[in-house]
């Protein structure tokens, strides 16, 4: 939801998506109202965000010229951030990790000092 937020033009710093979807239906467009600095954090085994769907989201970054990461987690699929993926059983799609949940946070962490910081 944050990065359909920032695709609005919404007026923000910056926006993390965690395992999000990065479809849009108007790349060509929506990117172009961002103004946000913008940090996807995706399992590199997601079968929901496949690479293809990777390739689109940088190239919709790139012509519109958004102040933009996407962090990739080796070994790591969808829902890494939840320690109750488990329940799901669903493994090969849906698994918490430590490694990714602890590294990602730390990517928003950073990137909010680095923007709050800007800001004041």
């Amino acid at each position: 939801m944050s990065l359909e937020l920032a695709r609005s033009g919404a007026n923000l710093k910056a926006v993390v998506g965690f395992h999000s979807g990065l479809g849009t239906n108007a790349p060509q467009s929506d990117a172009k109202a961002i103004k946000a600095r913008v940090l996807v954090c995706i399992g590199a085994d997601d079968p929901m965000i496949p690479p293809e769907q990777r390739a689109t989201f940088e190239t919709e970054m790139r012509s519109a010229g958004v102040d933009w990461q996407m962090h990739l987690y080796g070994n790591t699929v969808h829902s890494f951030t939840n320690p109750e993926a488990a329940k799901r059983n669903m493994p090969d799609a849906i698994r918490y990790s430590a490694d990714a949940d602890e590294r990602s946070w730390a990517a928003l962490q950073e990137l909010f000092g680095e923007t709050l910081a800007q800001a004041a």
